[in-house]
C-alpha cells in the first residue's frame, strides 16, 4: 500500500512512483493525447510534445525511442495527425 502527495491510497507491485488516481485526474478529455495510454502520453508529455505540429516534427522512430511509448499507439498518432493534414516527418 502506498499513499501519494495527494493523499490517495493505492497499490503497486512496481517500483513505478505513479499514482493511479491522480494519472487519472490528469488525462486529457479531448485530443489525440486522450486517446493514447498513460505511459505513451507522459512519454510525450516528458518530452514536451503537447500538439500535433509539434509531433509531427518527430519520425516514427523518434517517437517510439520515447521510454514509455509503444508500437501500438502509433496508429493513433498516425489518424491524428493525418486528421489534422500532418504526418510524421520523413525518415531520412
Amino acid at each position: 500500500m502506498r499513499t501519494c502527495e495527494n493523499g490517495h491510497q493505492y497499490y503497486k507491485s512496481t517500483d513505478c512512483p505513479t499514482c493511479p488516481k491522480c494519472e487519472g485526474e490528469k488525462k486529457p478529455l479531448e485530443g489525440f493525447l486522450s486517446k493514447l495510454s498513460a505511459p505513451a502520453r507522459r512519454a510525450l508529455e516528458n518530452a514536451d510534445i503537447k500538439n500535433l505540429s509539434t509531433l509531427s516534427t518527430y519520425t516514427e522512430k523518434e517517437i517510439l525511442n520515447l521510454h514509455g511509448m509503444g508500437k501500438a499507439s502509433i496508429p493513433t498518432l498516425r489518424e491524428a495527425l493525418a486528421d489534422s493534414g500532418l504526418t510524421f516527418k520523413p525518415m531520412i
